[in-house]
């Protein structure tokens, strides 16, 4: 049986290749590929770059290379209502043929030989695809090479392909072409929102692109669209009432400008993807309209200042999708550098850093927000900055010098802290100029010298807005779905830190005569001003969104009246109130899973855990494990004579059963020397150790011997200390000095430790062996201990 029909197979297959039907096919189907393989049909076209918000709305269209308006049609925007009139139109059987119809060739073949001359034509969709792609004179050696290309275009693609192709290349006279192009250029709307007569009407126009011309012969096109509304009505393409609808809509159609908004970010997407016909990006439509009109308009306002330039950037803080992006406030004006995108334009930051540093003193455990920190004149070994307004205001909180900006807290903090570990931090926060300028940088930075942008402040207080984590931004959906895990820059407790700082009112930032102050929308934000009042910026941020706000002249010219308070926090404070005003949104709650922040009481002199004589402690945060733990000493305890005159030591202290010498334990400020002087200069009153003893023998030594250095008060020489490896804790240094000394040096094992002043307590973190300490004044003088550090 198996045997048979094998039999009969082998003789069919014999009889077909003995065929000369089949034949001629195999060799013709040969041919072809031969010809196909060695002319290829290209299929890539030069489109108009279209830049889309993330609801799918053109926010902006590009001229194609090769200057034409030739916009992208995706597969979905072609309906089936416009796929049914242009099929029925154009090609009734384009489902059916191989790229021509052999039918409408020989009809067409037989009229015009009838007729001695061209009245009709065969082309399909397929064809005429074909003649867009590769334009020839009109010949019948012409008419041969479209067919045979027909045929490659239908081997190598769909008919729906073939369809969309054909769609996004027809003419509509002048430099546009396509289907898309028309519909937004003459109807301002996508193909997908045309009603039935205005889907005819771009149907028809193809055929007569110069007679039929949109906003010139609008009578003549509504003629025509109306004879094609008749003819689906004969054919019942459509329903009755649809078609008389459409019979009865008024056309109105003229060439509308292309969309553009967002100009800077469609550039710089345009240039990152220039393949990429349509590039989605992650702009809200509705909020880029809106920060452009409102940086339009207080550029306006400010200009009579001498003061032409603006740039903001708005982020979503849980997607970190840029949602906004101005790059000037006028991209058409040339004169005032409107092209310059001043998102990535790198200027001077001012103080809009500090924030980041406070953070990190946080995390370093070397304040904690009640920490006392001094705001007088310093020389920082050369370097001498000054506040703002010129202005100093003795010992202040950690928190108060940030959130009113102060100058030489921050350039102390920066010196304790190290450059190199702020600039390292800059540079995982992606901060690409500071990572050039790096060998340079040293503490004038946190002020202003060092350059960064607009687009990585706001990425660097987005970080703030999200627990310390900072991310790179999306400015487009792709970059969204492929997001990468950030890098953590402060503790969660660091960040939470910071945000309760900025979020205070009562502060010189906030704008003079602000017009809009019972609006002020609930945000943590920080302002700066570069040096030469060059650059003015302002940044905030809630729970959904990150604000960053630059003003100044793209030329470098600095204005007087130019400040991040009164220039960049008004529109910064507009911005939050048009784009998220009454948000629903809570505030930012303290870390509580597996969170180290607490509080305690402390010292409000010092903000040190309350010592001996502290009576009126305060409440403050602080980082347990991390914050450091050490007892205020903002008084001390001396021994004085009666009058208060003359102060003793535990060595020269009288005896107590000399009846003729009265000794009194007081308790006098113990501040550092500038604090002192700060004091004197501004005619603080306050109360000063007495003189030392004079006749006391420890300090000033005895007539017949040399002065010898500080007295080492803590540790004491030739004790054995005990600590638990498992639970360091810190061992405290004190000495004692004479009252010309200003400032001592502190060596552990020979090794330089600290400088300090001389009433300052050192500490450190002890290690087992025999330890040697050394303390030097400014004198040149040295005394030294010796003790034992033993593991419990």
């Amino acid at each position: 049986m198996f045997r048979s029909i094998l039999r009969n197979v082998t003789g069919i297959t014999k009889r077909l290749w003995q065929s000369r039907l089949v034949k001629t096919l195999v060799v013709a189907s040969l041919i072809f590929l031969g010809l196909d393989f060695s002319f290829p049909i290209r299929t890539s076209v030069p489109y108009s770059t279209i830049i889309t918000a993330r609801d799918g709305s053109i926010l902006h269209a590009f001229l194609s290379r090769d200057d034409k308006w030739r916009m992208y049609a995706e597969l979905d925007e072609i309906t089936p209502v416009l796929r049914e009139a242009i099929l029925f139109k154009e090609d009734k059987y384009f489902w059916y043929h191989p790229g021509f119809n052999p039918v409408a060739i020989v009809r067409a073949i037989a009229r015009n030989l009838l007729n001695g001359r061209r009245t009709s034509g065969a082309s399909t969709i397929t064809m005429q695809t074909v003649r867009l792609l590769e334009p020839r004179k009109r010949t019948y050696a012409s008419k041969f090479i479209e067919l045979f290309r027909a045929l490659q275009l239908e081997f190598h693609c769909s008919k729906e392909q073939i369809l969309q192709l054909y769609l996004n290349l027809i003419p509509y006279g002048g430099n546009i072409e396509g289907l898309k192009s028309a519909s937004l250029l003459y109807f301002g709307k996508p193909p997908a929102l045309l009603s039935l007569a205005e889907l005819t009407t771009l149907t028809i126009i193809p055929n007569r692109p110069s007679s039929l011309r949109l906003g010139a012969h609008n009578a003549l096109v509504v003629q025509e669209r109306n004879r094609w509304l008749a003819r689906f009505r004969i054919n019942h393409l459509f329903d009755t009432t649809t078609i008389a609808d459409a019979l009865n809509e008024p056309l109105v159609a003229y060439r509308r400008a292309a969309p553009q908004l967002a100009p800077h970010l469609s550039r710089r997407l345009r240039a990152e993807n220039p393949d990429i016909p349509i590039i989605s990006s992650s702009l809200n439509s509705t909020m880029q309209a809106t920060a452009e009109r409102l940086v339009r308009l207080y550029a306006n306002r400010i200009r009579a200042y001498n003061i032409h330039n603006s740039a903001i950037l708005v982020v979503d803080n849980q997607s970190r999708e840029v949602v906004a992006y101005v790059g000037s406030a006028d991209f058409d004006n040339a004169f005032d550098g409107g092209q310059v995108d001043g998102v990535r334009a790198i200027r001077s930051p001012g103080s809009a850093l500090k924030p980041l540093l406070y953070g990190l003193a946080f995390d370093a455990g070397i304040i904690t927000p009640k920490t006392k920190l001094a705001d007088v004149p310093t020389n920082f070994a050369g370097y001498e900055p000054d506040n703002y307004d010129r202005r100093f205001n003795g010992p202040v909180t950690a928190e108060f010098a940030l959130a009113n900006s102060l100058n030489i807290p921050a350039v102390a903090l920066l010196k304790e802290i190290g450059t190199p570990a702020l600039v390292s931090t800059l540079e995982k926060a992606g901060f690409s100029t500071v990572k050039k300028q790096a060998k340079e940088l040293g503490l004038s930075m946190i002020l202003g010298g060092c350059g960064v942008t607009l687009e990585e402040m706001t990425r660097l207080y987005t970080g703030l807005a999200n627990r310390g984590i900072v991310q790179p931004l999306a400015y487009t959906l792709s970059h969204v779905s492929a997001r990468k895990t950030g890098s953590a820059l402060l503790s969660p407790e660091a960040a939470y830190l910071v945000t309760h700082t900025l979020t205070q009112i009562t502060r010189p930032d906030l704008p003079n005569n602000f017009d809009n102050s019972y609006h002020l929308p609930r945000i943590a934000w920080k302002t700066g001003t570069s040096y030469g009042r060059r650059d003015a910026w302002s940044i905030g941020y809630n729970q959904r969104y990150t604000i960053g706000v630059w003003v100044g002249n793209f030329s470098g010219v600095g204005v007087a009246e130019l400040s991040g308070a009164n220039t960049a926090t008004p529109l910064l404070f507009q911005l939050f109130n048009a784009l998220d005003y009454n948000s629903p949104t809570g505030w930012f709650s303290a870390p509580k899973e597996a969170s180290n922040l607490n509080m305690r009481l402390v010292c409000p002199e010092t903000g040190d855990v309350p010592g001996e004589f502290c009576s009126n402690p305060v409440t403050d945060y602080f980082i347990m494990g991390v914050s450091r733990y050490r007892r205020c000493q903002h008084r001390k305890a001396v021994f004085t004579n009666a009058a208060g005159t003359i102060a003793y030591c535990t060595f020269c202290l009288p005896d107590h059963n000399d009846t003729s010498s009265v000794i009194i334990r007081r308790t006098y400020p113990n501040v550092a020397p500038e604090i002192m002087a700060f004091y004197t200069s501004h005619h603080v009153p306050i109360d000063v150790v007495p003189p030392h003893n004079p006749t006391c023998e420890r300090v000033f030594g005895s007539q017949n011997t040399v002065q010898s250095g500080p007295a080492i008060t803590s540790l004491n020489a030739g004790s054995e200390y005990f600590i638990n490896p498992k639970q360091l804790v810190d061992m405290e240094l004190s000495c004692l000095a004479t009252n010309d000394v200003t400032t001592v040096f502190w060596y552990l094992n020979d090794k330089l430790y600290r400088r300090a002043k001389p009433t300052e307590a050192i500490f450190f973190k002890p290690k087992p062996g025999v330890l040697k300490i050394s303390c030097a004044d400014d004198k040149g003088r040295s005394s030294d201990i010796r003790v034992i550090i033993k593991n419990e």
